[in-house]
């Protein structure tokens, strides 16, 4: 035993002594030099016990793996870290360090206000910009809501008619449907519930519209724009049943949506439909996040409730360009030009980052 002890004791000190020195900051040429004399220590104290061996050595491997991987988040850290000034004078990857310099056009702040409060922001972006990879999203516009959908469902007509022309002499134009399919006793039991609360499901005046009170019916898309069989029949209509239109998920625990979308490239997406300051403005949020250019149609969405006005400012002067139904029209007939794949928005990554 002890023969055995004393060169294990002997190499495994090293190793240790070894990962306290990576972690004092030592430079590469350090790790280096230091590494290659813990390894012919542990060769030495390891003659004839190829376990032991391969054993220590791997240790020693490990370590510095984890410390050169530490080392290049530390620097990157360090460099993303700078103080713009600082940062402005270091070589740029991925900004354009003299566009940089210039005066934002998408930026108002107040004279004489605190901190030049209240500012306001909006969309650096115009459609015609570049060329694009479209998808209309059509969202719970179905035959239970259609009491609130009568002013904008002639809008949502037309752009789905838009849509259609377009997708026929495009591969980078897409429609998607969702209709809204809680119920109150599916089993689901989440915050929307525990907001919404328990109560008013009385079936003569229902009140929660957290839930659907006609069944299979109500789930139905309005008749006017509604998917055909074979748009039905390759996965564009889906039930939903959470206020963001990309949270569903598919059996791996990917979006159901988002993967659609990603399989032919898409990068923008036109939001229309109900509600304006639930689902629409929770749909722009994380179509945003996922790496989409986003656009509220204003006279194709609506709500039931006072915050029409609310959630299309906040939409316009947070995450999305707000146009009118004749904007859009316009430019899908006359200005949109077909995008390449991956051209602005990447598919690997969550948040829909460029590749490279």
């Amino acid at each position: 035993m002890v023969c055995h002890f004393i060169p294990i004791a002997a190499a495994g000190t090293h190793v240790y002594v070894y990962r306290n020195f990576l972690n004092d900051g030592a430079t590469d040429s350090e790790h280096r030099i230091f590494g290659g004399r813990v390894f012919q220590r542990i060769l030495s104290c390891t003659t004839g016990q190829p376990i032991l061996f391969a054993i220590l050595v791997n240790r020693l491997l490990y370590a510095y793996m984890v410390d050169t991987e530490r080392n290049i988040m530390r620097k990157h850290n360090e460099s993303s870290s700078l103080p713009l000034a600082e940062a402005l004078k270091q070589p740029c990857k991925h900004r354009d360090s003299n566009l940089a310099l210039q005066p934002m056009d998408n930026y108002s702040s107040t004279p004489g206000g605190p901190n030049g409060q209240p500012l306001s922001f909006w969309a650096a972006w115009n459609l015609q910009d570049r060329p694009r990879r479209m998808a209309l999203l059509v969202d719970d516009c179905q035959e239970e809501y259609r009491p609130y959908a009568g002013e904008i469902l002639p809008n949502i007509v037309k752009l789905v008619e838009a849509f259609r022309v377009a997708r026929s002499q495009s591969d980078g134009v897409c429609i998607t449907w969702s209709a809204w399919t809680r119920t109150f006793d599916d089993g689901i039991s989440n915050a929307m519930d525990r907001w919404y609360g328990p109560q008013g499901l009385r079936p003569e005046a229902p009140e929660n519209a957290a839930y659907i009170f006609t069944g299979a019916d109500g789930m139905k898309p309005l008749s006017e724009i509604a998917p055909t069989a074979a748009e039905v029949s390759d996965g564009w209509f889906y039930h939903g049943k959470h206020l963001d239109m990309f949270w569903n998920f598919t059996a791996d625990g990917t979006s159901y949506l988002d993967e659609k979308l990603k399989a032919i490239g898409i990068d923008t997406i036109v939001l229309v439909g109900l509600w304006t300051d639930e689902c629409i403005l929770s749909t722009a949020y994380a179509g945003n996040s996922r790496g989409y250019d986003v656009v509220v149609v204003d006279d194709a969405v609506a709500t039931a409730t006072a915050n029409q006005a609310t959630a299309l400012t906040i939409a316009g002067s947070t995450v999305a360009k707000v146009l009118s139904t004749d904007d859009v029209m316009r430019y899908m007939e006359h200005d949109f030009v077909t995008g390449e794949p991956g051209a602005v928005k990447g598919t690997h990554h969550p948040d829909g980052r460029k590749e490279g």
